[in-house]
C-alpha cells in the first residue's frame, strides 16, 4: 500500500492543515489518492475536541478553535512535532484500538530510539513519561474516523514553550503534568521525524 509522506518546512495554520485532510479523505476513499503521513508545525493555537469542557479554560481570553477531533482542549505551537494522517482502515484491520495502539507503539519506540522511557495509560490518552513521582505528558493523540478512515495524529512535545499550557487544564486532566523532550533530555532531535515515520510505516504494514 502506498503512503505518501509529506513534509512542511514552514509552520501550517491548523484550519489550512485540517482542510488538506479532509480534502484527501474524501480522494482515500473514492481510491484516487494514496494514503497520506505529514509531518509540520503550527503557530501558536488552542484547539478543543469533541468532548471539551468550558470549565478546561483557565485563561478566558485566550481565542479556542473547535474542532471534529475527539479529545478535549490542547495547545499547538512551535517546538512541536505535528503528525497528521489520513489511514484507510478498510485496507487493513478494521479495529480503531488496534490503531490507536500502533500510534501509541510508534511514538514510544520513536522515543525509545532517544533513549527516553514513556508509556501509554488507558484512562488517560496520550504518551506519558515518569519524572520523579509525578506523571507528565510528553505526547498528545487525537483521532477522528470516518468511512473506516482514520485521520487528525498525534503531536510530540520537543522544545515548545510549557508556559502556555498555563491558560487550559490540557486535555481535562488535572493531576497530571506537561513535559517535552528538551526537558527531559537535553539532545539533538534533529532525526526524530525521519525516526518517526519509518516506524509509523513499519508498525502500520506488520
Amino acid at each position: 500500500m502506498s503512503i505518501e509522506i509529506k513534509k512542511s518546512e514552514k509552520p501550517i495554520i491548523y484550519e489550512d492543515a485540517k482542510k488538506v485532510m479532509e480534502e484527501r479523505l474524501f480522494d482515500v476513499d473514492l481510491n484516487k489518492s494514496n494514503e497520506l503521513i505529514w509531518t509540520l508545525e503550527h503557530p501558536d493555537v488552542y484547539t478543543a475536541g469533541t468532548s471539551y469542557d468550558e470549565n478546561d479554560i483557565l485563561d478566558k481570553s485566550i481565542k479556542i478553535l473547535k474542532t471534529n477531533r475527539g479529545g478535549k482542549i490542547t495547545y499547538h505551537g512551535p517546538g512541536q512535532l505535528i503528525c497528521y494522517f489520513v489511514i484507510d482502515l478498510k485496507k487493513r484491520k478494521r479495529d480503531i484500538r488496534n490503531f490507536i495502539s500502533i500510534v501509541e507503539k510508534t511514538i514510544i519506540e520513536t522515543l525509545e530510539f532517544f533513549e527516553i522511557k514513556t508509556f501509554s495509560d488507558k484512562e488517560n490518552i496520550g504518551i506519558w513519561y515518569k519524572d520523579g513521582e509525578k506523571t507528565k505528558k510528553v505526547a498528545a493523540i487525537g483521532v477522528r474516523i470516518s468511512k473506516w478512515i482514520a485521520y487528525h495524529g498525534f503531536s510530540i512535545n520537543i522544545n515548545n514553550n510549557l508556559k502556555k499550557y498555563d491558560a487550559i487544564i490540557p486535555c481535562g486532566i488535572k493531576d497530571k503534568g506537561i513535559t517535552n523532550l528538551k526537558q527531559i533530555k537535553d539532545q539533538d532531535y534533529k532525526e526524530i521525524e525521519k525516526k518517526l515515520v519509518e516506524i509509523f510505516i513499519s508498525n502500520l504494514n506488520k
